[in-house]
């Protein structure tokens, strides 16, 4: 049962009413509270809504234009880190350039974004420079990866950015290799050869 004056922070806190101080106490109550949080959730999800629900009414020309004015200074600014209030999450910015680790064939290069021991397998981003050629070879585990930019060839397919592909462990995989570049994600067991690179 959460108490009425919490319920009241939580309301506050949805709002981005409280202090800075007032607001580190309430996440530090945030992490241990699992009612506390679905709460949270459900008053954020109800703000959405309400705030969809509104009319949409145009500021004053003048208005808008002194707003626009007082952001321009600010869009100049680099954005702060993705931070979030709630414990076990994790973002990871799409500019960040760091984390790549070049692979042994040049212009190929993997980014671990998140390894799971215990469920066994492991997210990451792969990138391979134009007309660089991944030598064949037997997936020593599944694998599932999609292209986010560029072009792949794997065998007689040219796959460019939203196609899907799927390889079960074992199965032979000829040269691959990309004419204009390409960024992939992928999803690998955490035994395959590459996600012991990646995270070593």
């Amino acid at each position: 049962m959460i108490s009425e004056p919490l319920q009241d922070q939580a309301s506050l806190y949805v709002l981005g009413a409280l202090t800075r101080e007032e607001e580190r106490a309430f996440e530090a109550e945030l992490r241990g509270d699992g009612e506390l949080r679905e709460l949270v959730l459900a008053l954020q999800r109800t703000t959405g809504l309400l705030t969809r629900s509104l009319p949409q009414t145009p500021p004053p020309p003048q208005l808008k234009a002194q707003i626009l004015e007082r952001l321009a200074p600010a869009e100049k600014a680099p954005l702060p880190p993705l931070t979030t209030a709630l414990a076990g999450l994790r973002f990871q910015e799409a500019a960040a350039e760091s984390g790549w680790k070049a692979l042994p064939l040049p212009g190929a290069f993997i980014k671990l974004l998140s390894l799971e021991p215990g469920r066994g397998y492991a997210v990451l981003l792969g990138k391979i420079e134009a007309g660089v050629r991944y030598p064949a070879h037997v997936n020593a585990g599944p694998e599932d990866f999609y292209i986010l930019t560029g072009d792949l060839v794997v065998g007689n397919r040219r796959l460019v950015a939203g196609d899907f592909h799927h390889a079960d462990q074992g199965s032979q995989h000829e040269v691959n290799y990309s004419e204009h570049g390409c960024t992939l994600l992928a999803v690998l067991t955490t035994d395959d050869p590459l996600v012991l690179f990646a995270s070593s």
